[in-house]
């Protein structure tokens, strides 16, 4: 129940009122999703946010050593990689096709590309944490060339990120189909069966999460310097 765990953190980031009533939010729709997709009953959404509450007493105390264990340690693109592929393998034993499962792995393949990336960000000297000096952020004032400037970073990086989702999908798709001996002559059928499933929506989304936070800057910076 991620929602869940995001909303008892968000007050430690934002200000409370807010970053509680939006996480609530999400929370309650994402609740809401499961029962609707037929995911979950409402037993297993009770039984689910109880489970979330009681993994972050264990999880909190621990959040500063996983997150430098994520940014320092050689072994954590093995653990960010493996671990949510497991969890979106092993997870689900539904008797019919449903998104939600597809939803799921998605999600979990955001979450890994993501980290992975802010991995080798921190390997690279990329994007470091800012000084004390630097702090606290000032608001630029808006004008035409930082308007420009934004709009122009926006479509760059939309039309990046649909080009690499095109072709990982033009690869993966046929790739697993392959490896799972499952047709592929249909695609949206090939596209049902688990074993081709989560695994594409691991891969091509964990690939747009790594992108999102690692290619794509890089290009803005290779631009803005050239």
């Amino acid at each position: 129940m991620l929602p869940v765990e995001v909303c008892l953190l968000s007050s430690l980031q934002y200000p409370y009122t807010l970053g509680f009533s939006l996480a609530l939010c999400w929370c309650l729709l994402v609740c809401s999703s499961r029962i609707y997709m037929g995911m979950h009953s409402v037993l297993d959404v009770i039984a689910g946010i109880l489970y979330s509450i009681l993994i972050l007493f264990f999880f909190l105390p621990t959040l500063d050593m996983i997150d430098s264990f994520n940014l320092s340690s050689r072994y954590a693109p093995l653990v960010i990689v493996s671990i949510p592929l497991a969890l979106a393998l092993f997870s689900f034993t539904l008797d019919t096709w449903s998104t939600s499962r597809g939803d799921t792995a998605q999600i979990l393949g955001v979450g890994a590309g993501v980290a992975l990336a802010s991995h080798v960000n921190q390997l690279l000297g990329l994007m470091p944490d800012l000084t004390a000096d630097q702090l606290p952020l000032m608001v630029p004032t808006v004008n035409g060339g930082l308007v420009c400037s934004a709009i122009l970073r926006l479509v760059l990086g939309v039309i990046v990120l649909v080009a690499i989702r095109a072709l990982m999908k033009a690869i993966t798709i046929p790739l697993v189909c392959w490896l799972f001996r499952v047709p592929s002559s249909d695609l949206r059928k090939a596209r049902q069966h688990v074993e081709v499933e989560l695994p594409y929506r691991y891969i091509v989304y964990g690939t747009m999460g790594f992108s999102v936070l690692f290619l794509v800057p890089l290009l803005f910076a290779y631009v803005e310097n050239s």
